[in-house]
């Protein structure tokens, strides 16, 4: 349904090609464009339910998706989300906090 992220930059969903620049080989489409150091992307899997005979339907058209934003190094990746709540009572927790 989704691709696993997208480039983050100026503006949330930041354009830009994720293909290699240039013109497309004689088959096929271009390659992917190698990720290189100083670019920032998001990394967020997503489960969504579609209605089906074995599902409940209370849980049909849901969907969650969990963001981590990430800056590619010449080494190891640096997850600038890291410190983020992702539990529930964690965000729930900040938000009666910011609400007082």
């Amino acid at each position: 349904m989704h691709r696993t992220g997208h480039w983050l930059g100026m503006d949330v969903h930041d354009v830009g090609q994720y293909r290699a620049l240039g013109p497309a080989p004689e088959q096929g489409e271009r390659p992917y464009r190698p990720l290189q150091a100083g670019m920032v992307v998001t990394v967020e899997p997503g489960i969504y339910v579609r209605p089906a005979e074995d599902v409940p339907e209370q849980y049909w058209h849901i969907g969650i998706r969990i963001e981590d934003d990430v800056v590619v190094t010449d080494g190891a990746c640096e997850v600038i989300t890291r410190g983020v709540p992702v539990k529930a009572d964690e965000i729930e927790a900040l938000m009666r906090e910011t609400a007082r």
